[in-house]
């Protein structure tokens, strides 16, 4: 698999997981669970980007 599949899956689970954890924890509406996600998605990005680039 490469660096950039694993990546944009890194991407959708953190945005699909962070939204439907604040669903399960009670969210008051679906817009609130979606921030929750696109929080998630922006640390997974910020992640991905800051870390090291070790290609060789």
């Amino acid at each position: 698999m490469s660096r950039t599949a694993a990546d944009l899956g890194l991407f959708a689970v953190a945005f699909a997981g962070a939204t439907g954890l604040a669903e399960l924890f009670g969210a008051a509406n679906m817009g609130t669970a979606l921030s929750f996600g696109v929080l998630a998605f922006t640390a997974a990005l910020i992640w991905v980007l800051r870390r090291p680039n070790d290609r060789r």
